[in-house]
């Protein structure tokens, strides 16, 4: 069957080729969105070392980390998924995926703070070309009652990103470098995208939709923003998230360079022991949180709001605890715990979000949202992490019997030159000052769940009235 008799084949309310060939395309799916969020991922990973080798301060890192590739990653995601709209989507997630991987590889072998961060931005702008082409893909390929399956094993590939980027990612860089770590984990994304260009065959748009489907009337933003108004749990729901994502992602991107400071664990001991269970405790929360939900709705309305937003008033004192204490094994055991109610709110932010718009709206009410969670929490969550860890280092060391000499750029650098340059007692107030600050900028900052958990219980006022069709 051709792609190319896109007309007379569409709204067949049939599966487009045979289950093979489907299962072939949403696994394909799945691992390009792995190798998204591994490329994405990975500059947490290697954190602590791009910091020594280019002498960054923490803010630094949160501009290269956070507002470099999330400024571009969501301006982009709109003008792509409408050309996603028109153009072939199997080309256009082809050269995405070979855009950030070349991306993902120049990093590894930047000269400069600022080389790296315009290799960043390039993998920014290429991660926003797959996901909205992809799910289009999904829906021509699958019918409707399949769709929920398919599009679940496709975003697997958030989970298998992180915990393979820590478990490559601390092992290699250890072994070799952090530049290392970007070749072996960016160039084969380019392989995989040629092998996708050539296998996948573009579906006829439409075609598993059934006969009798109707396209829903699209709103443009200023439509859905007025309908949106009225609204109040949809614009609570969207703050709460944003929040949780500024927490969130600040806490991610250093979360390794935080344990190889404070505990002084190496960065495979790291990833392996203490990011990839607890990526995996990430996942479990969201799982069980949306399974929570769907058999309390019943008898509770509106626990779509509250569960998550109690769930993470509880984890702040666990995140607390597990900053603070100066055991690595009861540091991983609490932070365990708090993962998991920390993320059970993803299932939230969407479920809420698609809940209370229409469905000419739907589709554009999503955009706005991620377009403003990802520019808070992904853009500035990182940089505003990296700013209070920088401030706090300076109030450190201006406490320090070394205060008249040492700064935070002369601090800055692999221990073994602070050692070599400033004697080992200059250079152990260096390294104290710079794990306490990071640690403490890590606890005041993670108490702003304490707001997000707030409002999500206070969007309960409003939920039900704001609900398009009722979730119970």
């Amino acid at each position: 069957m051709n792609a190319t008799q896109a007309e007379p084949l569409t709204n067949t309310g049939l599966a487009y080729r045979s289950g093979g060939y489907r299962n072939y395309v949403i696994i394909s799916l799945m691992l390009l969105y792995t190798l998204n969020f591994i490329d994405r991922i990975l500059i947490g990973v290697v954190a602590q070392p791009i910091i020594e080798e280019f002498k960054l301060q923490d803010w630094q890192f949160g501009l290269l980390s956070g507002f470099g590739f999330a400024l571009m990653y969501t301006v982009m995601g709109i003008p792509i998924a409408r050309l996603a709209e028109r153009m072939n989507r199997v080309k256009i997630i082809a050269a995405s995926v070979i855009l950030w991987s070349l991306m993902t590889a120049l990093c590894g072998i930047a000269g400069s703070f600022i080389a790296l961060l315009v290799f960043r931005i390039g993998v920014g702008i290429g991660e926003a070309g797959l996901t909205p082409a992809a799910n289009s893909i999904i829906s021509d390929y699958f019918p409707p009652r399949s769709r929920a399956r398919a599009i679940a094993i496709y975003t697997m590939g958030i989970t298998l990103g992180g915990v393979l980027a820590n478990a490559f990612g601390g092992p290699i860089t250890e072994l070799f470098s952090w530049r290392e770590a970007f070749l072996a984990l960016g160039i084969p994304g380019v392989v995989f995208g040629v092998i996708f260009l050539f296998t996948v065959e573009e579906p006829p748009r439409g075609y598993a939709d059934p006969p009798t489907a109707t396209k829903p009337r699209k709103m443009g933003i200023a439509e859905t923003v007025r309908e949106l108004s009225a609204k109040r749990s949809f614009w609570i729901n969207m703050i709460a998230a944003a929040l949780v994502a500024f927490v969130g992602y600040g806490v991610s991107n250093f979360q390794v360079a935080f344990f190889q400071r404070v505990h002084e664990m190496s960065i495979s001991e790291v990833t392996l022991q203490i990011a990839v269970p607890l990526g995996l405790a990430a996942s479990a929360g969201a799982f069980f949180t949306g399974y929570l939900t769907e058999k309390m709705s019943g008898r509770y309305p509106n626990v779509v709001a509250w569960l998550p937003g109690v769930m993470l008033i509880i984890c702040v004192p666990l995140y607390w605890i597990g900053f603070t204490t100066d055991s690595v094994p009861f540091a991983l055991t609490v932070l365990l715990f708090a993962a998991t109610l920390h993320y059970g709110y993803l299932g939230a932010q969407y479920t809420i979000c698609q809940g209370v718009a229409s469905p000419q709206s739907r589709a554009t009410a999503v955009a706005l949202f991620l377009f403003i969670v990802n520019l808070i929490g992904y853009g500035c969550g990182p940089l505003v992490m990296g700013i209070a860890s920088d401030m706090l280092m300076s109030a450190n060391l201006a406490s320090s019997q070394f205060a008249a000499e040492l700064t935070g750029q002369i601090c800055k650098g692999r221990p073994e030159d602070l050692i070599a340059t400033l004697g080992a007692a200059k250079a152990a107030a260096c390294l104290t000052a710079s794990a306490e600050g990071l640690r403490w900028s890590m606890i005041y900052i993670v108490g702003i769940f304490f707001v997000a958990g707030g409002l999500y219980i206070f969007a309960c006022k409003t939920l039900q009235k704001d609900l398009v069709a009722k979730m119970n």
